[in-house]
C-alpha cells in the first residue's frame, strides 16, 4: 500500500466523521424540537480497482418507522375527531343546564305541572294565573334558546369546515413542492432530511384534519392518499373545495366537500375520509347535533299539544267571545272527515248562562247537529242555523272560527261518555279552537287524512329529496312531482313510492291510521333522507307538504315555533281553568269562576300517556312528558359524557402512539454522545494516521538526503 493511498484512506475518515459529527450536532441541537426525527448517516467502504480506499457516507437518512408512524397519524387524527365532537356537543349539552339540577330544562317541565296544580286550588288568584302563564311561556323561551344555540354549534361546525378546507390546500401545496425539493436531491446524493423533516410535520398537520396513508415514493418524497385510495399527493397535488352554508337551520341543505386529484378527477371527499375534525364536524353538524334538536322539537311539540288538549277541554269565565283555530292545512270537508263521537258547541252570555247550544253527532262522513242532517259540505250553514245567531260559525284558509254574538261568549266540551275524536283529539282540540299554546306551524302530523283523502297540492308542484350515504356524502336528489289525477293521499303516495321517479329505490312512505306521513328507508344505517327544496303550498291553508306532514327535518325546528296566546299573556283572566256544565239547568250558571277543574287537568298533562313520535334516533313510544324528559335528560348526559370518554381515550392513545414513535424516532441524548465521542475517536483516528503517513514520508525524504 503506498503512501498516497494511505493518506487518501485517512482523508476519507476525516471526512466521514466529519460529516457524522455534523448530524450528532443537528440531533443534539433538535432535541427539544416537537416532531424532530433524528438523522441517521449510512457509512460506507469506499473501494477503488478492487482495493479499499477508505470509508464514506453513502446517504443521510431520518430515523423514521412507517408503522409507528401510521399508528401515530391514525392515532392523532382519531384524537382531533373525538376531541371537537366532545368540544361542540358538550356546548349543545350545557345549554340544557345539570340534569340532576333544579334550575336547569328539564326541571322547569316538572316544576310547570306543579304550577297548574298549585293553580287550580285558587282559580281566582290573578297572581297564580300570572305566575303559572310566564313559567310556561319562560319554558317555551328556553326551548327555543336552545334550539337557536344547537344551530349554532352546527353553523360553528360548519364554519370550521370551511376553514378547514381553507388549511388543508396549502398543506397539500407545501408537500407537493417539498417532494419536489427531496426529489431533485436525491438525484444529486445531497442532504435532504432538512426538507423532510419538514414534510413530516406538514403531514402531521393534516392528519389533524383527516386520516391519511402516506406511502414512500421511489425518487424521493411520499405519495399522500385517502383512505379509499384517493390521491392527495403524488403527481401534483389535490384541491380541496367547499361552500360553507353560512345562516343554519334545521332544514339546511349542505353542499358537498369536493377533492379533486392531480389527475382532473373529481370525488366527493367525504367518501374516503373516516378520521380527523372534517369526520368529527360532520358528525356533530349531522348527525348529533340534529339528532338533539330533533328530540327538543319532539318533547316541546308534545308538550303545546298537551297542555291544548287540556285547555280546550275548559273554558275561561267569562267565555271569549271568538274562538279562532289553528291552520289545519285543510280544506273544511276534508277536516270534518273521519270524527266520531259527540261534542256540544255553546253560546254563553256573561253570567255564564248558555243562550243557545249545538250537538253534534259525528259519524264518519256524516253528523247531526241538534239531530239535523249534515255533511261536511252542509256543516257551517246547518250549524249556524241551529246557533240560532247566537254564535257564528266560519272557516277560511284553514281555519274554523266561532264568534259569539251580542255580547255572547263561546264554550264547547265533549260528550263524557262518547267524546268527537279524529287522529286521537277531540274536536276543539283538532281545531285549535281554544289553544293556550300557539304556533305558526302545524304542531303534529296525525292529519286524520285517508288515502282516500283530498292533499289539497296542484298538479306539477315539486319537492326535491337528499339522499345521503352513511359518510355524509350526498348519494343523489330526487325531485317527485304531484301527480295529475283526482288528488287523492293515494295518488300521492304512489308518486312518491314511484321507484324509477320517485324515492322506491331508496324506501318507502306510508301513511298510518291517524293520517302521519313517514318515510322507512331500506337500510337506515347507511342512507338518510332530507328535504332541500319544497315548491308545493296546498289550498287552502298555505302550508308546503314538509309543514303539513313533517318531513325531512322540519319536525326538528317545532322547539323554536311556540308561545303563549297573546289575549291570555296580557289577561291572565282569559286563562281557561273551569269546565262547562252540560247538564245544568235552564236560567243557571253552566260555568262558574271557582271552578279549578281545568287547572288539575293542566297540571295532570306530565302525567298523562303520550305517543311520542320517533326522533333523534329515538324510536318513540308511549310514554308521559315527564318519564320523555327524563329519558331525554339522561340521552343528553349520556352522550356529553361518552363523548368525554371517547376523546379522553382517544387522546391517551395518542400520546402513547406519539410516545412510543418518538422513543423510536425521536433524539436520544445518551445515545447521541455516545455517537460523538465514537465519531471524535473516529476523527482522531484519522488525523493520528495523516500524522503518521507525514512523519513516514519525512523519513522516506530523509533517506534520499
Amino acid at each position: 500500500m503506498s503512501l498516497n493511498s494511505i493518506m487518501n484512506i485517512a482523508t476519507s475518515g476525516l471526512q466521514t466523521a466529519q460529516a457524522q459529527l455534523r448530524v450528532t450536532s443537528d440531533n443534539i441541537a433538535n432535541v427539544n424540537t416537537a416532531g424532530y426525527v433524528r438523522k441517521i448517516t449510512d457509512q460506507t467502504a469506499a473501494v477503488t480497482t478492487g482495493f479499499g480506499a477508505g470509508v464514506e457516507v453513502s446517504r443521510v437518512r431520518l430515523a423514521t418507522d412507517r408503522f409507528l408512524q401510521a399508528a401515530s397519524l391514525s392515532a392523532g387524527a382519531d384524537a382531533a375527531r373525538q376531541g371537537v365532537r366532545y368540544e361542540l356537543y358538550n356546548q349543545i349539552q350545557s345549554q340544557f343546564g345539570d340534569p340532576s339540577g333544579d334550575s336547569g330544562f328539564f326541571a322547569q317541565v316538572d316544576k310547570l305541572f306543579a304550577s297548574y296544580a298549585a293553580m287550580a286550588e285558587s282559580p281566582t288568584s290573578s297572581a297564580a294565573r300570572q305566575d303559572t302563564i310566564y313559567k310556561t311561556q319562560a319554558l317555551f323561551n328556553q326551548a327555543a334558546g336552545i334550539a337557536s344555540q344547537i344551530q349554532s354549534v352546527r353553523q360553528e361546525a360548519d364554519g370550521r369546515l370551511q376553514n378547514a378546507i381553507e388549511t388543508i390546500n396549502p398543506l397539500l401545496e407545501q408537500i407537493d413542492k417539498l417532494n419536489k425539493t427531496i426529489a431533485a436531491g436525491s438525484v444529486t446524493n445531497q442532504d435532504v432530511t432538512g426538507a423532510q423533516n419538514a414534510q413530516l410535520g406538514l403531514i402531521s398537520q393534516l392528519s389533524q384534519y383527516m386520516d391519511v396513508k402516506v406511502e414512500a415514493r421511489s425518487n424521493g418524497g411520499v405519495t399522500l392518499r385517502t383512505g379509499t385510495g384517493t390521491t392527495l399527493v403524488g403527481e401534483g397535488h389535490a384541491t380541496l373545495s367547499y361552500q360553507a352554508a353560512g345562516t343554519v337551520d334545521a332544514t339546511t341543505a349542505f353542499s358537498d366537500i369536493m377533492i379533486t386529484e392531480p389527475s382532473g378527477t373529481r370525488w366527493p371527499l367525504l367518501d374516503g375520509v373516516s378520521s380527523g375534525q372534517i369526520k368529527g364536524l360532520i358528525e356533530l353538524r349531522d348527525v348529533e347535533a340534529p339528532a338533539a334538536a330533533a328530540r327538543l322539537g319532539e318533547l316541546t311539540a308534545r308538550l303545546a299539544d298537551e297542555l291544548n288538549r287540556a285547555h280546550n277541554a275548559n273554558s275561561s269565565v267569562p267565555a271569549p267571545t271568538v274562538l279562532n283555530g289553528r291552520n289545519t292545512g285543510q280544506a273544511l270537508e276534508t277536516a270534518l272527515a273521519g270524527f266520531t263521537g259527540k261534542t256540544t258547541i255553546t253560546a254563553i252570555d256573561g253570567a255564564g248562562v248558555v243562550q243557545a247550544s249545538a250537538e253534534i253527532v259525528f259519524s264518519g262522513a256524516t253528523m247531526t247537529v241538534n239531530g239535523v242532517a249534515a255533511d261536511p259540505t252542509t256543516f257551517l250553514s246547518v250549524l249556524n242555523a241551529q246557533l240560532g245567531g247566537a254564535a257564528t260559525a266560519s272557516f277560511a284558509d284553514g281555519v274554523l272560527r266561532l264568534d259569539g254574538n251580542g255580547g255572547n261568549g263561546v264554550a264547547i266540551a265533549d260528550d263524557a261518555t262518547t267524546p268527537s275524536a279524529k287522529g286521537g283529539r277531540g274536536f276543539s282540540h283538532w281545531f285549535g279552537l281554544n289553544d293556550l299554546v300557539t304556533t305558526t306551524t302545524p304542531t303534529f302530523y296525525e292529519t286524520g287524512l285517508t288515502l282516500a283523502s283530498q292533499h289539497g297540492f296542484d298538479p306539477g308542484e315539486s319537492l326535491t329529496f337528499r339522499f345521503s350515504g352513511e359518510s355524509g356524502s350526498r348519494m343523489r336528489d330526487v325531485t317527485v312531482a304531484v301527480p295529475a289525477g283526482t288528488g287523492t293521499m293515494g295518488e300521492l303516495l304512489t308518486a312518491l313510492n314511484d321507484p324509477v321517479s320517485g324515492v322506491g329505490r331508496y324506501g318507502a312512505f306510508s301513511l298510518d291510521a291517524a293520517g302521519k306521513l313517514s318515510f322507512k328507508a331500506y337500510d337506515a344505517s347507511a342512507q338518510t333522507m332530507s328535504v332541500i327544496k319544497d315548491g308545493t303550498t296546498q289550498n287552502p291553508s298555505g302550508l308546503s307538504m314538509s309543514e303539513l306532514f313533517g318531513l325531512g327535518a322540519t319536525g326538528a325546528t317545532r322547539a323554536g315555533a311556540y308561545t303563549v296566546r297573546g289575549d291570555i299573556q296580557q289577561d291572565p283572566g282569559k286563562l281557561a281553568l273551569a269546565q262547562l256544565n252540560l247538564s245544568a239547568t235552564a236560567g243557571t250558571p253552566a260555568l262558574s269562576k271557582n271552578d279549578g277543574r281545568g287547572g288539575l287537568l293542566l297540571g295532570d298533562v306530565g302525567k298523562r300517556n303520550v305517543t311520542f313520535g320517533a326522533a333523534g334516533g329515538n324510536a318513540g313510544g308511549t310514554k308521559t312528558l315527564s318519564a320523555y324528559a327524563a329519558d331525554f335528560a339522561g340521552d343528553i348526559g349520556g352522550k356529553a359524557a361518552a363523548a368525554k370518554s371517547r376523546s379522553e381515550t382517544a387522546t391517551a392513545l395518542a400520546r402513547e402512539a406519539d410516545s412510543r414513535r418518538t422513543s423510536a424516532e425521536g433524539v436520544n441524548m445518551d445515545e447521541e454522545l455516545v455517537n460523538m465521542t465514537t465519531f471524535q475517536q473516529a476523527y482522531n483516528a484519522s488525523a493520528r494516521l495523516i500524522q503518521a503517513s507525514k512523519d513516514m514520508y519525512d523519513v522516506l525524504i530523509g533517506m534520499l538526503k
